[in-house]
Order: structure tokens, then sequence, then C-alpha cells
């Protein structure tokens, strides 16, 4: 926990990439429009794993103490990228030139200078370890994939996970599966019934996003392949195994609802134990009786917004809407489900007035479970330009934010990562 008198100053980095600290001018963060003084009880020491980025185009800007301006400098913004379990509370305080070019699919944190140490704007919200690969050679888990590529070399979905997730991607959830630890990932369908500002999988034709971290799967598994997957996995996760479906390198699950329904019933039916996850948009009702009938243990349920508009602005859905997630919502908790959000957070919009009354009213509507406090991955510049005639009303902070949602929905969890149902979930 930082302490109540740090005050970092301004990190800058030069464009060559070396980044320093301007002991002249105090750090200062982004919240929506507002730019101001990073609050003390935001501020914490950048957690292991994290990654500094520099911002191509991206002016810095940094209070002068003395006359009290903010002063915009030649030298480029930087921002953290926050290692798992952490919500970034604010973004880098910036001016973009002309040319700049839109950001990567990345959540960019602002990050600031003091005590010979990196500070960022975010707070931990999951003590989890799941993600954490600190002092787990590269080469430890490079042995296993090779093994589970030799193990299964008819299994397409073993070999997508293994070979491009985790070795090519480094993705966590793959590099767990081949450690057999914890989540593993199930990623099945090729295409999407939305069109989401920041898919980091594919982007549409003509989209201002260039390029995404991840390129969707091509192909479509089998449900024995998956249930195969499951299988593995369970043998060696022994204690609280999580079998997620919905990953970064595929579209809508629910689009392949009925070829996951075969799969979970399979695996339950030679005795598969564990949590049955998928993560979704909730966009096919009709569907998600089915999962659940056929042994889904929970749903998690992705969202910027709890209101239609700022929603519909974001997912752009095809052939669906909000009341359509409203009703799988309803139906995943009539079929016994656990269900959980995937809350897209963004500083200066997530934390403001009319957004946590909606979600607070939403969670407490439809007895909602858990809530994970999740990044948002896009250029903070283009989701305000798409959220610029929204009214949001003053935003509370992150903290008051936070402890609003735990006044109003006293019953509800929170976290960041898909939770084991056989472990007691967190009410901080």
């Amino acid at each position: 926990m930082a302490s109540p008198t740090i005050r970092p100053v301004l990190a800058v980095a030069s464009k060559d990439g070396s980044i320093y600290d301007r002991p002249d001018l105090l750090m200062v963060c982004r919240k929506g429009k507002d730019f101001a003084l990073p609050r003390p009880d935001e501020l914490m020491p950048l957690p292991e794993e994290s990654e500094l980025f520099l911002l191509p185009g991206r002016r810095a800007l940094g209070l002068n103490s003395e006359t009290g301006e903010l002063e915009l400098q030649e030298e480029l913004a930087v921002a953290a990228f926050a290692a798992p379990a952490h919500t970034l509370t604010a973004h880098p305080a910036y001016e973009s030139d002309p040319e700049a070019p839109m950001l990567p699919l990345f959540a960019y944190g602002a990050v600031g200078f003091a005590n010979d140490r990196f500070y960022i704007c975010a707070k931990k919200v999951d003590e989890d370890p799941r993600q954490i690969f600190k002092g787990i050679p590269p080469a430890r888990i490079r042995k296993k994939a090779e093994a589970l590529l030799r193990q299964y070399p008819d299994n397409r979905l073993i070999q997508h996970v293994v070979a491009k997730c985790a070795l090519t991607y480094n993705c966590p959830a793959a590099r767990n599966f081949c450690l057999g630890r914890f989540e593993a990932p199930l990623p099945v369908s090729r295409v999407c019934n939305a069109r989401c500002i920041g898919c980091i999988s594919q982007q549409e034709k003509g989209s201002r996003i260039c390029t995404t971290p991840q390129n969707r799967m091509n192909f479509t598994p089998e449900a024995e392949e998956i249930a195969e997957l499951m299988a593995h996995h369970a043998r060696n996760e022994t204690k609280a195994p999580i079998f997620s479906f919905g990953q970064g390198c595929e579209g809508e699950p629910l689009t392949e609802y009925k070829r996951i329904a075969e799969a979970i019933r399979l695996f339950r039916s030679r005795g598969g134990e564990g949590t049955v996850n998928i993560n979704s948009n909730a966009s096919l009702p009709d569907a998600v009786s089915e999962l659940a009938d056929a042994g889904l243990s929970s749903l998690r349920v992705s969202l910027n917004s709890a209101r239609e508009e700022p929603y519909t602005r974001y997912y752009r859905p095809l052939g669906y809407n909000f009341t359509d997630v409203e009703e799988s919502i309803r139906r995943a908790k009539a079929g016994g489900l656990f269900v959980s959000l995937n809350l897209l957070y963004f500083p200066g919009f997530t934390d403001t007035d009319l957004e946590s009354a909606a979600l607070a009213a939403l969670v407490n509507e439809y007895a909602i479970d858990f809530i994970q406090l999740r990044n948002l991955n896009i250029d903070p510049e283009l989701y305000l330009e798409l959220m610029q005639e929204v009214e949001t009303g003053p935003c509370l902070g992150f903290a008051n934010f936070r402890k609003r949602l735990k006044r109003e929905c006293p019953h509800v969890g929170f976290g960041y990562f898909n939770p084991s149902l056989a472990v007691p979930q967190s009410q901080e």
C-alpha cells in the first residue's frame, strides 16, 4: 500500500524508448475528460510482471507545482499495462499530435516515479495467484507444451491451445493448461454476433484499429476433442479445476452452443467434475438454458455498461439487443448457474454516477453473484470519442464506485478471475 505522502513525479519517454523521470513536474492522471493529481489511496508500486509502454505521438503532461499549471512536454507519455488481478483507476495524461497513430488493444494506466520506483494508478482486486508465472522457467512450460503436442497429435483443439495460444501468444490460461493447473481455455467458435469496437481477435474491414493481439481460430473443434481436453485437465488439476469456453482467440461461444452442450454432456457422463464456465456476450437466452441443462456451472457476461445505449455503441450487436442479455442472465439464474459480470472498466466512465447506479440496479434485479473488475483494452481517446454524447454524471473514482456497489449490493462478490465454485468467494 502506498504511503499517503507519496507524490510521484512525471515519467516520460524519448523516441528511442528510454524511460526516465522529470523531477521538476508532478505526475498527472486522467479520468474521462478530467485531469488531476492521483489520489494517494489509488497509487501503488508497479506490480511485478507489469509492462511499461511509450505512447507514440502523445506528448506527456505534467504539473508544475510552483505555478499550478499543466505543462506539455516534448517527451512522449508513458503508460503501464498492469499485471493480471489489478484494475487500472486512471489513464496517463497527454496531448495527442494530429498524426498520432491508434494505440493497440491494451489497457493504459497512469504511471509516475517516486522513491526509486514506478507507481501506477491501480488496485489489486484478486489474490488468486493463477496468472503469476514468476519462478516458473519458460523452458519448463515449453517442455510440457511439446509433450502435450506429442501426446495428442490428432486433437486439433489441444494442438491449437498449446502451439498457438501458449507458445505463440503466451496466453496465461493456455500456459496454465500446459502446466496442469487452475483454469483450462476451451475456444470453440469461429464467428461472432457482435462487432465489438475493441475485439482482440478480429476487426472488420476499414476499422481504425489496424492490428489485433490475436487471430481468430480457423477451425471448429468436435465435441469429442473438447471433452478430451477437459478430461486431460481434470486429471492434472484435481483440487479446483475450471474449464472455460469463450476465449480471446475465438468469436462468441454461444453461436456453437449445441456443440458445447454435447461436449459438456460427454465430460459429465464420464465422471467429469469441476467448474464448467462460459465467457459470453449472453446474446442467446435459449442457448443459455440448454447449456445449463447440459451441466454448465457458471456464466460470465461481458459488459462495458449496464445501460443499453453505451452497451450498443461498444458491442454493436447483430441480431440481438440488451434485453436479450438481461433475459440470458435471468435464464442462467433460473437454471442454477453462478453468474458473473466481466465488467470492462474504463476510468472516468464506468465509475460515474449514472453508470454505477445502472450497474447496481442490474446486479440487484437479477441477483448477480460476482463482478470481475477487468480493464477495457482500448485506446482511451477512441473510447471517449465513442461515448462523447452519453450522459454519465460526475465521476466517483474507483474507491467510491466500489464502496457504492458494496453498499447497494451487499451480496455480490468482487475479483478478477473466473472463480472456482469449489472455493468460497470473496465479498471484498
